[in-house]
This record gives C-alpha cells, structure tokens and sequence, in this order.
C-alpha cells in the first residue's frame, strides 16, 4: 500500500490524483489533502470521501497546511499546487525524505539550486507529462548516450498566428486550450508559450542536460509526449492520450506502472501527426526562458512571478496578450541576478517579490 499526500487536490491535478487512487483502493491511500481554498465546496467533499477510508486524514487549506502535510508520514508527496508558492512544500517534502511527485514545476524553477541541494538521487519523480515522457525515454539508455532532448508543445490555441494577430486576443480565447482542460494560469502559458519556456527550465534541472541540448518541437495532436534522441540517431518517444492520467499514475507508483491508468492508442483508427518549427518571433517566451535559465541564480524565480502578475493583469483587462512576454523580457533586463554564490530560501522569496513589483509598476507605465 502506498501512502499518499495529495497538495493542490480540488486543481486538475489533483482531482486526477484522486480518480486514480479511487480506482487503485488495494494500491494507493491518501493520507492528506490540502488545498489553496478557491473551492471550499469540493474540498470538503474530497475530505469526507477520503476520510471514510482514513479517519486520520490530514486536511488543511493554505501553504503552511501544504507545509506541514508535505511533512507527514508517508511514501509519496504529489505537488500540484500551481505557482511560486508550491517552493516551501517542494523543500519540506524532500528534507522530510518523501518521494516528491512533481506537477509544480514552478518550485524547481524558481528554487533550482535549493531544489538539488536537498534533493537525494531519485527522490524527485516528474509528473508533467513532457518530463514523465522524457523520465521513461531515457530508460531506453544511459545518461552518456543521450544526444538531446525534445519536448513535444501543442503550440496552444494561436498556433500559426502571428504576433500582430495576437493584439486582440481575449481571455475567454487564451484559455480554450485545443488537448488539456487546466487551470487559468497553466492554460494562459500554454498559450502565451511561457509553459514550453519554464518546461525548458525544468529539463535542464531534472534531466541536467545543457540548454543548447534541449529542443521544442510543435505537435498539435499532442499523442508524442516528448522524446529522447541517443548518439546513435535513434529517439525513443512515450506516446498516448493528451491527458495527465499516465504521468500522475507513474508520478504516484514510480517506478513501476499502474494497470489501466489511461486507455491505450486506438492502433486501427487512421490518424495524422504533424511536427512543425516553434515560431520564436510571435512567441518569443521559450528563447526568453532559455535566457533566464543560462544566466541562472535568481533569473529563472523572476521569469516565472513577473509572469504570475502578468496572467493576472491580462486576465484583468489590465495589460495586452502579446505584452506578457514583452513584460516579462523588461523585468528580466532590469534584475541584477544573483548568482555565483549559494542561494538561500530568502533570496529566491526576494527576487520573487523584486520581480512583481517591477511587473507592476511596468504594467502601470504601459
């Protein structure tokens, strides 16, 4: 039986979690639950359900009760809180020596050289679905015979676009994501390609592969999850559905696999892929994230709250769709990035801070 903690559970991914340890009940128990608060109702629902098989469950609303459930007796912590505040829970799940299963790719972003510190061999396990597809390539070889890395993006709801035909675009149109229902923020860097950009981030830092060896390939069908290409010219791909059900299932049971996670390819059905050129002028994000992740230090926890503010802003009628990234790019020019030395907790939570009021205060001169 596998002991689990769930952070983030009323968010997509963790009510997937939930399907799946609901359909698992002699594999997976939950142990705890917490929630940012945003849907009270569901919450209480998944307490009650989750309760009537543990009694003790612990359940909490807010980062510190994600704080202290990441810190519980368990096998696994599976991270899905969205944004810089996952950071603390990332760092308590792995100095309490948990399995970290990893959907908030913010904390190891923003938190990078905190993050490997604490973190032993194999203790952090991803689970967005392009780092899960890439974990279970490389399975394919040894780390020596890896040439590059692929991520496979959708190119989101604007795909072909081009930047001034993104002048006008509406929220209600950002977050019609074409594969993946998701939250609003997730769903908007889907769109605006700051998700491909902060994925970039994310592979160097799990799979320590330079930059100049990861690539972003646009795959609209989205059944290539991402792809790992040897020395020897041949890829080894994970394919399936444009769900998250098999990234949260090995997430939770790595690294073994859970029978029936997700229904498998329909082989005898005629299907067409397509793989095409990520265009870096109407989506300047990714080649603005692959800058932030050289210059390192605190860069990439700037790239990622100017953002955060940016979503915001947007979503509020405050700021203009093609500005996101515009305003993230002024932000980043305009930090002194600290680095070359060992960061501290507090100086990730400063930069952070730094950068959304400089996002602010860019937002309100635009």
């Amino acid at each position: 039986m596998i002991d689990v903690v769930i952070l983030g559970s009323t968010g997509s991914i963790g009510t997937q979690a939930l399907d799946l340890v609901r359909a698992n009940p002699d594999r997976f128990r939950v142990v705890g639950l917490t929630a940012g608060g945003s849907n009270p109702e569901l919450f209480a629902a998944q307490v009650a359900e989750v309760a009537a098989r543990c009694p003790e469950v612990f359940s909490g609303l807010g980062e510190e009760a994600s704080v202290e459930a990441a810190e519980l007796p368990c096998d696994v912590v599976l991270n899905g809180i969205t944004g810089a505040v996952g950071l603390r829970p990332t760092l308590a799940a792995l100095a309490a020596g948990r399995t970290l299963a990893l959907a908030n790719k913010e904390s190891l972003i923003i938190g990078g050289p905190l993050v490997h510190e604490r973190a032993a061999p194999g203790q952090i396990v991803p689970v967005d679905s392009e780092h899960s597809a890439i974990a279970q390539s490389l399975r394919g070889g040894s780390a020596a015979e890896v040439r590059r890395l692929v991520l496979t993006a959708s190119g989101g709801p604007f795909r072909g676009r081009t930047r001034a035909d993104l002048e006008d675009v509406t929220p209600a149109q950002a977050l019609a994501h074409p594969n993946f229902a998701m939250g609003r923020v997730i769903t908007t860097n889907s769109a605006t390609l700051v998700n491909k950009g902060l994925e970039v981030i994310e592979a160097h830092l799990l799979f320590d592969v330079p930059f100049d060896r990861i690539d972003v390939v646009v795959h609209p069908q989205q059944m290539i999850h991402s792809m790992v290409e040897f020395t020897d010219g041949a890829v080894v791909a994970q394919i399936g559905l444009p769900t998250m059900l098999v990234p949260i299932a090995m997430g939770l049971a790595w690294p073994d696999r859970v029978p029936d996670a997700e229904t498998p390819v329909d082989w005898t059905k005629a299907s067409d892929w397509r793989f095409e050129p990520l265009d870096d002028t109407a989506f300047p994000a990714v080649a603005l994230a692959r800058e932030a992740g050289a210059r390192g230090g605190t860069a990439p926890a700037v790239y990622n709250a100017a953002n955060e503010v940016c979503v915001d802003a947007f979503h509020e009628g405050r700021l203009r769709f093609p500005a996101i990234v515009d305003v993230i790019g002024a932000v980043l020019a305009d930090h002194d990035v600290r680095s070359g030395e060992r960061l501290t907790l507090d100086d990730v939570l400063a930069a952070d801070a730094w950068a959304r009021e400089a996002a602010t205060r860019t937002i309100l001169s635009d």
